[in-house]
């Protein structure tokens, strides 16, 4: 995507995971990326790994005095801010037993700091051509027994994603929310093991018949962010093998599970 050469992502939670898929996407799209996270040995090496045009950010996106400098050092080192992408997240959620605290703490990382984090960027961003996108999940969109702070959070960054489109409109810059679903992560992998569990679990909820991939993602995110998407913002895209266009039945017809039950 030549329209990308020469402009600067900021990312949040960019050191693994998808938001490390992200960074590599947008830098080998020779955008210059700025890679937020809190652990600076860990970032170090990942924006290292990604490239020479990669700068990595030592950021608590609960702190607004880390944010600032964040913003600042993007500033500092390429001269410019074109896209923002609200990936940072944590998926501590005991449901309905969590505490009050807890539901702060996730409330401020997967919503708050996103926000926060628009709020400072956006007077830097171009008119006519700034992008903010915003990793929301399927797992905003359906009830789920046993959680309750993951899914609020990311249904809350869905609403942000609207009211963020419409207030920027005026000075031409696009807000945009991308949905995966299940998606080859640290957090996957450490319930499922190895990619191959996971793809044969999700099999049966993806009619792709496998989970995601970073790069899956980070494609949509890229396109997102190039003059293609120019008249897009305010909406979703889904990158989720199918797995929204599923209700209940899972895709089959009443006499699929009618003969399955042997009824």
């Amino acid at each position: 995507m030549k329209d990308l050469e020469g402009r600067t992502a900021i990312v949040s939670g960019a050191t693994q995971g998808l938001g490390l898929a992200i960074a590599h996407a947008l830098h080998a799209a020779q955008v210059n990326v700025v890679m937020l996270g809190r652990g600076e040995a860990t970032g170090l090496a990942a924006a290292a790994e990604v490239g020479e045009r990669a700068l990595f950010v030592q950021t608590d996106i609960g702190s607004d005095a880390d944010i600032d400098a964040a913003v600042n050092a993007a500033l500092a080192r390429f001269g410019r801010v074109d896209m923002l992408i609200n990936n940072a997240c944590i998926y501590v959620d005991r449901g309905l037993d969590s505490t009050r605290e807890e539901w702060l703490g996730t409330l401020n990382v997967n919503l708050v700091g996103a926000a926060i984090l628009t709020q400072k960027v956006a007077p830097h961003l171009p008119d006519g051509g700034g992008v903010i996108v915003n990793i929301t999940s399927v797992g905003g969109k359906f009830g789920a027994a046993g959680r309750a702070l993951y899914p609020a959070s990311k249904a809350g960054l869905a609403q942000f994603t609207r009211n963020a489109a419409a207030t920027l409109a005026p000075r031409g810059i696009r807000v945009v929310s991308v949905t995966p679903a299940w998606t080859w992560s640290p957090a996957l992998e450490a319930r499922a093991g190895t990619m191959e569990r996971a793809d044969r679990v999700a099999a049966r909820l993806h009619p792709l018949g496998r989970a995601g991939r970073g790069d899956d993602v980070a494609d949509v995110v890229l396109f997102a962010c190039s003059d293609g998407a120019r008249f897009i913002t305010g909406t979703e895209i889904s990158v989720d093998g199918g797995f929204t266009m599923l209700g209940p039945d899972q895709g089959r017809s009443p006499a699929a599970w009618f003969e399955e039950a042997g009824q």
